[in-house]
């Protein structure tokens, strides 16, 4: 819709920009929550040690790290009880195919156990967070609200579901502040190695959730980009500078080529990966200025951290005051984890103010939240902000008053995608260089690494017959 919007030129009423940044914040409530529990914190946490744990002493512990509304030895023995059922029974179910018994693992039973009850009330929690979405979206996670010229939710700026709204996001946030935060430092003390293990080189943020109409210089997460880690040289990232490459892609060779002139063209010949062939993957790989560039929580929170932004910094030095690890660590697996969760942090509190300017929007007789405009006969228009994976960038071409050429670049091929001509890395190609791996055969540290990203493929790949139209959906062994 950005990008639309920039080629027609229109501009979205207040309301309607304060209502996608209140879905968009909802989005990373619900995001991170769910990353962090349900797909990336079993990578930490050893479930089956919980069952060695002593109820009582895990109360202890969670009375120590968390602010959790319930706890207690029975809470944290019943707990143990249902995993005994799970393991007992030999289905796992959603806590299955993970490495338990591992070597690498290194939480002690009881915490093992308070995160294993996290977990859980974290299913739970996250069910609640959707209906945010739904409330000024109509449903998670593909919004039907939102139009090019603003969004559909006039009819939904009434107090009852403005304050439904309100009682969601502060049950969320109580438990990002009092839970998630917590177990994140809990977790990461064990883990301080992992300080230095994971890291890249560039990162790239394209900012988001503006606060005027006036963007970059009004959005709460800034733009920037930081070459080479050099945190004192963060500059604005200008959307000129990135080029999409396809050397080692299964896409027809060519030169690199702006977004704005990029092409789609698969290879003809069936895809096969040689090792030493030189394509091996359907992700091109994004370029600014040349160089690879990890997006994502990670990367906001550094661009925001170096720019000065006073509550990432005041959480970012909180966090590593904490743990005793210097500013350096955060160019790593265990940053980009915590990250996730500042990002959350900052965004969460900021949501309550874009409530109040909301309601005295409306309170003041201001319930716009559509502008009317026509499509151009010819134009261009880009589109930038950053979703929960990170940085995301449309770019469009009207001819004829139709879409004439329409590219995307997606955080996961920022993240994913492969060497170019140079031989530069890929961000997570980059980060997995040098992982210690205790057994080659369960590479539970791999699994770290690649996870903290918050990969999707499918995010960024499409397989589609161009005869029948029909989408294929392929399951790899």
């Amino acid at each position: 819709m950005r990008s639309v919007e920039d080629a027609v030129g229109v501009q979205i009423p207040d309301n309607a920009r304060i209502i996608r940044n209140l879905l968009h914040g909802a989005q990373y409530q619900h995001d991170h929550i769910v990353h962090f529990y349900h797909l990336h914190a079993l990578d930490w946490v050893d479930v089956v040690s919980a069952l060695k744990a002593d109820p009582k002493q895990t109360a202890t512990l969670s009375e120590n790290v968390s602010n959790a509304p319930w706890g207690g030895a029975t809470y944290y023995k019943n707990v143990q009880a249902r995993l005994q059922t799970f393991v007992d029974s030999g289905q796992l179910g959603p806590l299955n195919n993970a490495y338990w018994g591992h070597s690498a693992y290194k939480l002690p039973p009881e915490a093992n156990l308070m995160a294993t009850a996290h977990y859980i009330e974290a299913l739970r929690l996250q069910a609640k967070a959707a209906r945010m979405h739904a409330i000024f979206g109509a449903k998670n996670p593909h919004l039907q609200s939102l139009v090019v010229g603003g969004v559909t939710s006039v009819k939904d700026l009434t107090p009852d579901r403005i304050a439904e709204f309100l009682y969601i996001w502060k049950e969320t946030q109580d438990f990002v502040k009092n839970v998630y935060i917590p177990d994140l430092l809990a977790v990461a003390s064990f883990y301080k190695d992992w300080g230095a293990i994971g890291g890249t080189t560039n990162f790239l943020a394209w900012g988001d959730l503006p606060t005027t109409n006036q963007e970059p210089e009004s959005l709460f997460m800034p733009r920037g980009v930081i070459l080479k880690r050099d945190l004192a040289g963060v500059k604005m990232a200008q959307q000129e500078s990135v080029t999409e490459h396809v050397t080692n892609a299964w896409y027809e060779d060519g030169a690199p080529k702006h977004p704005y002139k990029g092409e789609t063209k698969p290879l003809q010949e069936d895809p096969e990966y040689r090792p030493g062939g030189g394509k091996y993957t359907w992700f091109k790989a994004p370029r600014y200025e040349g160089e690879p560039c990890e997006v994502g929580p990670l990367a906001r929170v550094l661009v925001a951290y170096a720019k000065g932004h006073p509550d990432v910094k005041a959480a970012v030095e909180s966090t590593l005051s904490n743990l005793g690890v210097p500013v350096q660590a955060l160019f790593s697996t265990l940053g980009r984890t915590a990250a996730r969760g500042l990002d959350a942090l900052v965004i969460g509190n900021a949501m309550e103010g874009w409530v109040m300017e909301l309601v005295d929007n409306i309170k003041n007789g201001n319930t716009a939240t559509y502008a009317s405009w026509e499509m151009p006969d010819s134009a261009q228009g880009v589109g930038l902000n950053d979703v929960a994976r990170g940085s995301l960038g449309h770019w469009i071409n009207i001819e004829g008053g139709k879409i004439a050429n329409y590219q995307y670049v997606v955080p996961s091929t920022w993240n994913l995608g492969p060497r170019d001509e140079k031989g530069n890395l890929g961000p997570v190609e980059e980060a997995l260089i040098g992982t210690p791996i205790a057994d080659p055969k369960r590479p539970l540290e791999v699994l770290r690494t690649v996870h903290s990203f918050d990969p999707c493929i499918a995010c960024g790949v499409h397989v589609i017959d161009p005869d029948s139209n029909e989408v294929y959906k392929v399951k790899v062994l």
